[in-house]
């Protein structure tokens, strides 16, 4: 018997633990070393953590639709009750984590699906494992809302001409019922909800973070009345019909923040609801019988979850959550409340809220590598003065003083959007580097973020004032290479998107203060960004950083761009991109490695060809982590 154990034993596959790391196949590593063997077994504990997003309610069975992954992507998964076994339900290659049932019936799933990140989405009915293709296969759709009946739903799509988002009307138990309802102009476009008599419909039109104009789109005629007046700055958020027709928002009319409130579809007037806040509102839902609404404000990064009742204006806070983030709202016909919720020492988890008792019910939880999350550090907030006097503030994440005694190396990580921010969530495989390598990690908010107001989040708009938010980063340097735990000769910093814009343009401005970067899918020159990032979304980015056609904002974009100063980049740069990124392309990342490396520089280039705005496929952002590793202890560490 011992003979037999032995012999199966020598036929299994070699462990994990001592295989090397081979590169996955859609990866393509320009000047990197290879991973050595032992990484992996070193970091897999870190690696092997889940999340569990709250996706929304099945009408009539009660289950929960939640999206979480097991093999290589995120699949869409049913739950039956909490912590009940999570049954999969989609089953591709790319990521599925968007969808939704039919309101009442409950007889047809829809769920969103691009190909290796291009975002030019699909909208599919999933059934049986199988998904139906019910839009055009080519074009860019964007699923919006159902009606209250669950018998239309609304969508956009670039169908038309490739750049416009027009907006659709389909019953998708026949798809010979779709019509373009509106041809729009703009990328920018979307249904809200559905008017309780399927007469017209909400629709919201991104122009800025702080404009966002709504009008009232009757689906027979396809005419759109605007509300309020669109001449004016007012950013609109939410916009949902309740049982007797009355429209709830939230808005920033008035005020520096986004308040709740109702909004008068003849006269545009807004009135406010509930308790002032001085916070935004970031969310909101109402219950199936008008009765409440929950909401959420986001406090310096923190989420408070709120029910306002809706005929005294009365509200609860919702106290049995600890301090967190939390996801969108969905409250069930039954009046459950779901949400997903994360925080520093909690994986993103699916969680319910009774609205009358205010008990909060876990739902998910989900694997951390066998680790022990509530060991995980909690962040401190730092707050200091920029160039100009104003007020900015990040998270700083400290390694623990008794494990790692002494000044320790720091690196910067800022968000992208730039209308984003930086929220003290889960830290997911940077524990590695806070926890095992002892490295401080700080996440800033410069001037441009959202969650602060709208005037602090329009302070970096256009070519003239973008590089103001470059020097909040360097007030940022200055104070924490003044702290007494942390080690100003071993700064780096790294970031995405904009974030990655940031990167590139520290590299150039604070050189002296930083050992390196690692910048991901990033703008490298802000003319050929504009120039070649997707149609539909161009003059969205133009309201933001400039207008590459009007000379005088065309030529401060070149100055501004980080690859204009390329030559005075003299400190290693790992630069990350997706080959198929719609937003960033990879011709971003392409001409500055080019410039760096003619110049005799040190530039690492990781290119994901399955990937986009991200990489979002397990094995490959596997992979990038293990390379950033190396890169960290070569050029920070050492």
């Amino acid at each position: 018997m011992k003979k037999l154990l032995l012999l199966a034993a020598l036929a299994l596959p070699m462990s994990p633990a001592l295989a090397d790391a081979p590169k996955p196949d859609a990866l393509v590593a320009d000047g990197l070393p290879p991973v050595p063997d032992e990484l992996p077994a070193q970091t897999r504990p870190y690696m092997e953590f889940r999340t569990a997003g709250f996706v929304g309610w099945h009408p009539s069975d009660r289950s929960m639709l939640v999206a979480t992954r097991f093999a290589n992507t995120a699949q869409l998964h049913r739950v039956a009750g909490p912590m009940m076994a999570r049954k999969q339900i989609s089953f591709e290659a790319e990521p599925v984590g968007n969808g939704s049932w039919a309101p009442k019936k409950g007889d047809v799933l829809l769920v969103q699906k691009d190909v290796g990140g291009n975002e030019f989405f699909q909208i599919f009915a999933l059934k049986d494992g199988k998904l139906n293709l019910l839009t055009d296969g080519k074009s860019r759709n964007g699923l919006n809302a159902w009606s209250k009946d669950g018998e239309l739903i609304a969508y956009t799509s670039t169908r038309r001409n490739g750049t416009d988002s027009d907006i659709y009307v389909m019953n998708p138990r026949d798809p010979s019922t779709n019509r373009m309802v509106a041809e729009v102009k703009g990328g920018g476009w979307a249904v809200s909800d559905f008017a309780p008599d399927k007469k017209t419909a909400l629709v919201a039109q991104y122009v800025s973070v702080t404009n966002v104009d709504i009008s009232l789109l009757d689906l027979a005629t396809g005419k759109m009345t605007p509300v309020g007046d669109h001449a004016k700055d007012i950013a609109y958020g939410g916009g949902e019909f309740a049982p007797d027709g009355t429209l709830w928002v939230t808005s920033d009319e008035g005020s520096d923040f986004q308040r709740l409130g109702t909004l008068d579809t003849k006269t545009g007037a807004f009135t406010a609801r509930g308790p002032k806040e001085s916070w935004d509102v970031d969310a909101f839902d109402i219950s199936p019988d008008g009765s409440f609404i929950v909401y959420a404000t986001n406090e310096a990064g923190m989420s408070k979850v709120k029910i306002l009742d809706t005929k005294t204006d009365k509200v609860r806070v919702v106290e049995g959550l600890p301090a967190g983030i939390v996801g969108g709202f969905d409250i069930s016909e039954w009046g459950e409340i779901g949400i997903t919720f994360t925080s520093a020492r909690s994986a993103a988890d699916a969680y319910s809220i009774d609205p009358k008792s205010l008990k909060v019910t876990r739902w998910t939880e989900s694997e951390t590598g066998g680790l022990d999350v509530s060991k995980n550090v909690e962040p401190e907030l730092v707050k200091v003065k920029s160039f100009d006097g104003l007020e900015v503030s990040g998270f700083l994440y400290r390694p623990d003083a008794a494990k790692f005694p002494g000044k320790r190396p720091l690196i910067m990580n800022v968000h992208g959007g730039p209308e984003g921010q930086s929220r003290p969530g889960f830290q997911g495989r940077s524990n590695y580097l806070l926890n095992e390598m002892g490295v401080a990690i700080f996440y800033p908010n410069v001037r441009g973020s959202t969650g602060y107001g709208k005037t602090f989040v329009s302070l970096d708009n256009g070519p003239f004032k973008r590089e103001d938010s470059v020097k909040d980063m360097g007030a940022f340097l200055d104070v924490l290479g003044k702290d007494k735990g942390l080690d100003a000769g071993r700064f780096g910093l790294t970031g995405g998107s904009y974030g990655g814009y940031m990167c590139y343009a520290a590299a150039v401005q604070y050189k002296d203060k930083l050992r390196a970067t690692n910048c991901i899918v990033a703008i490298s020159n802000f003319v050929t960004f504009l120039e070649n990032t997707q149609s539909y979304r161009r003059d969205l980015r133009r309201v933001e950083y400039g207008d590459e056609r009007d000379p005088a904002q065309r030529a401060k974009l070149l100055e501004i761009s980080p690859l204009t100063r390329v030559a005075e980049i003299s400190k290693p740069m790992f630069v990350v991109t997706g080959g198929n990124d719609p937003r960033v392309p990879a011709s971003e990342a392409d001409q500055i490695v080019k410039a760096i490396r003619d110049k005799g520089g040190v530039a690492w280039h990781l290119l994901g060809k399955n990937e986009g705005h991200g990489f979002a496929k397990k094995e490959n952002v596997d992979y990038q982590f293990w390379t950033t590793l190396l890169f960290w202890k070569q050029n920070l560490l050492n």
